[in-house]
């Protein structure tokens, strides 16, 4: 226990350090980052969990997107050419991921009488048997 009595406990948390860490503007947006980045575990597990089935639901890829951007940010102040490689492209998918998302979310029916959204093409809700109404003859 004699390493934990000779730690300088002063020197990390003085002259602008927190945890011997010292922090800036470009220091708090790569950690802002990091943790927007590793909340989308969260995100997706609690997600599954609720679901019983693994889902990946819209906020994991909006927390990637912008966990990378953060990422990329910081790489390029610090000029890591590694770093910056690593996140500048990743944000490609998680866009695709959105868009697709999104398109499928909007082709659902929305059931009139129980408000349950239904898969496409489906001439009657599963869960209350009303006849639904597709989006060609809504339009």
């Amino acid at each position: 226990m004699d390493w934990f009595t000779n730690i300088n406990w002063q020197a990390g948390f003085s002259a602008g350090r927190f945890f011997w860490i010292e922090w800036h503007f470009w220091k708090v947006i790569g950690w802002m980052g990091t943790l927007v980045f590793s909340s989308r575990f969260i995100v997706q597990w609690l997600a599954t969990e609720k679901r019983k089935r693994v889902v990946v639901p819209s906020a994991f890829w909006w927390l990637s997107l912008i966990g990378t951007m953060l990422l990329l940010s910081y790489a390029i102040f610090r000029r890591d050419s590694v770093f910056i490689f690593s996140y500048a492209f990743a944000w490609i998918p998680y866009i695709r991921n959105l868009i697709i998302h999104r398109r499928h979310k909007k082709a659902h029916l929305e059931c009139p009488a129980c408000e349950v959204m239904c898969p496409p093409q489906s001439n009657f809700c599963f869960a209350c048997g009303a006849q639904l109404e597709s989006h060609d003859a809504a339009s």
